[in-house]
């Protein structure tokens, strides 16, 4: 079998595990790249020497950032792993030969009072009636602009539900109004891999939520275009259509820089400061794990090197000669 035929076969098994379509699209790129490099060299995909891929590393590295080439040779250590259970591969000629490792950075976190200000960002959107005071969203008021009062509400459950559930962004667009149970304080999702999860909704996110269904949503659900079915997406966008990942990006990233946020700080920032805090507050490691969705504790585990004031109090209490009257 060539090449071509194989990536053919990779990306179709990729497809069928429900791989995202952003990994699809990745992995094509760099597999397509590399199967053309070695089928320029004259060399064949399922057997190429040390020395060219030594030669294509060379090439691969060349102008490129440290994380691009890591993800690159994922996509190629990935197609040979498949090569190799379904027989068309003795061996993965890349398992010998060492290569670049993805640089280890720690996630972007805020602090709590960063988060209250990110939520007084988007809640500010939403005109308060008189005497109730800046960023009351659930109040109605005659003299708001209806639109501008509905998207308020909206982005203040966005970002109360992203950070009290710690979703991706993906999962919020993905998130139907079939899948949130306010009563009960939890919604479900589909996270990597169409793996189902139930989120967890305190106080605070269950109010925002309640207060843009009743208010925000039906808004704009009603400016939808003449004689289409409204969207049964949780988060709808100014013209009632599902809010996909590209408007949750924006306008996260505009109440970011209202409310004064590092560069940095992305949607993805909201879930590793969920994990993060909830380690602060004492909570187990593989609660959060589960919390998060993520099917290796190791993924979790990056969140204790971002939490070191929670593990010092832990082993303060835990540890008979951390210090206090049992030491010396």
């Amino acid at each position: 079998m060539n090449g071509e035929e194989a990536l053919e076969r990779y990306l179709a098994s990729l497809a069928a595990r429900d791989a995202s379509p952003h990994t699809r699209r990745a992995y094509a790129t760099a597999l397509a790249a590399y199967l053309a490099w070695l089928d320029g060299a004259g060399l064949d995909w399922r057997v190429p020497d040390r020395a060219a891929l030594r030669r294509y590393l060379a090439v691969l590295t060349e102008g490129r950032a440290r994380t691009t080439v890591a993800q690159r040779l994922a996509a190629i250590r990935s197609l040979y792993r498949w090569a190799r259970r379904t027989g068309l591969v003795a061996s993965d000629p890349w398992a010998a030969l060492a290569t670049p490792r993805r640089p280890h950075r720690l996630p972007a976190v805020l602090a709590v009072e960063e988060v209250e200000r990110l939520l007084d960002a988007v809640a500010g959107d939403a005109p308060a009636a008189p005497g109730t005071g800046a960023g009351s969203p659930g109040q109605r008021t005659p003299a708001a602009a209806p639109l501008r009062h509905a998207l308020a509400l909206r982005d203040v459950a966005l970002v109360e539900t992203a950070y009290a559930a710690g979703l991706r962004i993906s999962e919020l667009a993905g998130a139907r109004l079939g899948s949130l149970d306010l009563a009960r304080g939890e919604i479900r999702v589909a996270g990597k891999g169409r793996k189902e999860r139930i989120g967890l909704l305190g106080r605070p996110a269950r109010s925002a939520l309640g207060a843009y269904l009743a208010d925000g949503r039906p808004a704009l659900v009603a400016r939808a275009a003449g004689g289409l079915r409204p969207s049964d997406a949780l988060f709808v966008n100014h013209r009632g259509a599902a809010l996909g990942v590209r408007g949750i990006r924006y306008r996260l990233h505009r109440a970011a820089v209202r409310a004064g946020l590092p560069d940095d700080a992305t949607p993805h920032t909201l879930r590793h400061s969920f994990a993060t805090h909830l380690l602060d507050g004492g909570a187990d490691l593989r609660v959060v794990q589960e919390l998060l969705g993520h099917a290796d504790l190791a993924t979790t585990q990056v969140y204790t090197h971002v939490a070191p004031g929670r593990l010092r109090s832990v082993y303060r209490r835990a540890h008979p000669r951390a210090g206090g009257a049992g030491s010396r």
